[in-house]
């Protein structure tokens, strides 16, 4: 694979940089500032674009300016603009049904009630392209306030806490990526799939 496609999902603007729900946005941020590549915005990909190399292999970054609901948008842009295959893609997305500092790589799959996913399949046309899910674990239920509550979990900031597990999960995402140039994909697969097995946080 000579040209690697990662997309996070999140929302754009201060408000929302330090939520749960921009976690894609934050792991590709200390990705490319590791590579010294800084995002510029590119209208024409409704996505703010960061580019770099690694072992002759060009990493395209994308943190969409569409808003988490209408991440399709950017991500149809994306792949018309480079008339790139799916499996070069990889969407980087937070999870509120896997606990905390859990990772799940899927190379296709229902969007799980994530919005973002929703709007991904719905302008790809299928389910049929990369994901790797960062868990952000569930609220607490509160009776007569499911939906509100989990509204503003994912929309909640980080916590300190949460944050050292995180910073965790992003070193180990990152350097699994890092690899796709020189590894099979099932190998980064299982490495993702099996990080913090058996921990709970």
């Amino acid at each position: 694979m000579n040209e690697i496609y990662l997309i996070g999902l999140g929302n754009p603007g201060k408000k929302y940089s330090k939520t749960r729900h921009n976690i894609g946005f934050l792991l590709l941020e200390k990705l490319s500032k590791k590579h010294n590549s800084n995002f510029l915005i590119k209208d024409k990909l409704k996505s703010s674009c960061s580019e770099f190399q690694i072992n002759n292999c060009t990493f395209r970054l994308f943190l969409p300016n569409t808003f988490m609901n209408n991440s399709g948008d950017a991500v149809r842009a994306i792949v018309d603009w480079y008339k790139i295959n799916l499996d070069q893609i990889f969407i980087i997305v937070d999870d509120k049904d896997l606990p905390l500092g859990k990772i799940r790589f899927r190379k296709k799959g229902s969007s799980g009630g994530h919005n973002g996913l929703k709007s991904i399949i719905e302008k790809l046309q299928t389910e049929n392209f990369n994901r790797i899910r960062i868990g952000i674990g569930s609220p607490l239920s509160i009776e007569g306030k499911n939906n509100y509550n989990t509204i503003s979990h994912v929309l909640g900031n980080i916590s300190s806490k949460e944050n050292v597990t995180l910073d965790k999960v992003y070193q180990q995402v990152i350097e699994s990526l890092e690899e796709l140039p020189t590894k099979k994909e099932d190998y980064i697969i299982r490495e993702l799939n099996s990080f913090n097995k058996g921990k709970n946080y």
